[in-house]
């Protein structure tokens, strides 16, 4: 009889573990998709500028015609992307156009007194810094979530259940190499 309520205990302790596990790392992979749909709203909300700083810029630069179209090609790609990790490459491409269209303004002195451009370039600016914390913020997150689906012993129960990994917002190698602008 002891040895019974040995075994029933164990069971219950047991299986609470695993109930406990499985709800953990069902809140971590939702605070992962949470998060990501945070980078999501403030990729959006660039990619709706970013037609706004094109055109402000042609007014002024009508013959950069590569620098604004490389802008808006990587702004369609981005908006057309269907998967996290084609938002991740887009987002990364649009990054570096912004930062090319944004160092061929320096050569036109009444661009950069416009004060419409001002205000987009100050709005993309402060956009950028958000998407960098955001962007923080959910590799710390999936950090988190990869820790629990990998140790031992919660990766029992990850395997059991088929929680799968998630991939990390990383910079590109585009994104990594200096801002270059030819005339």
């Amino acid at each position: 009889m002891t040895g019974l309520i040995i075994v029933i205990v164990i069971i219950v302790l047991l299986l609470l573990y695993v109930a406990g596990t499985y709800n953990s790392l069902v809140s971590l992979r939702n605070k992962v998709r949470d998060q990501w749909s945070q980078i999501d709203v403030v990729l959006k909300n660039r990619n709706d500028l970013i037609p706004n700083v094109v055109e402000t810029v042609k007014g002024y630069a009508k013959h950069e015609k590569e620098t604004l179209n490389a802008v808006i090609e990587a702004r369609n790609k981005a908006t057309s992307a269907t998967t996290s990790e084609e938002e991740m490459k887009a987002a990364g491409e649009v990054t570096q156009a912004l930062g090319r269209l944004f160092a061929l303004a320096e050569s036109y002195p009444d661009l950069k007194a416009n004060q419409n451009f001002m205000d987009l370039q100050a709005n993309l600016k402060e956009i950028e810094e958000k998407i960098r914390f955001a962007r923080q913020f959910y590799n710390d997150t999936v950090l988190s979530y990869q820790n629990k689906i990998e140790m031992f012993p919660s990766n029992i129960v990850a395997n059991m259940f088929g929680f799968k990994p998630e991939a990390f917002f990383e910079a590109t190698e585009e994104e990594r190499k200096n801002v270059q602008v030819k005339f």
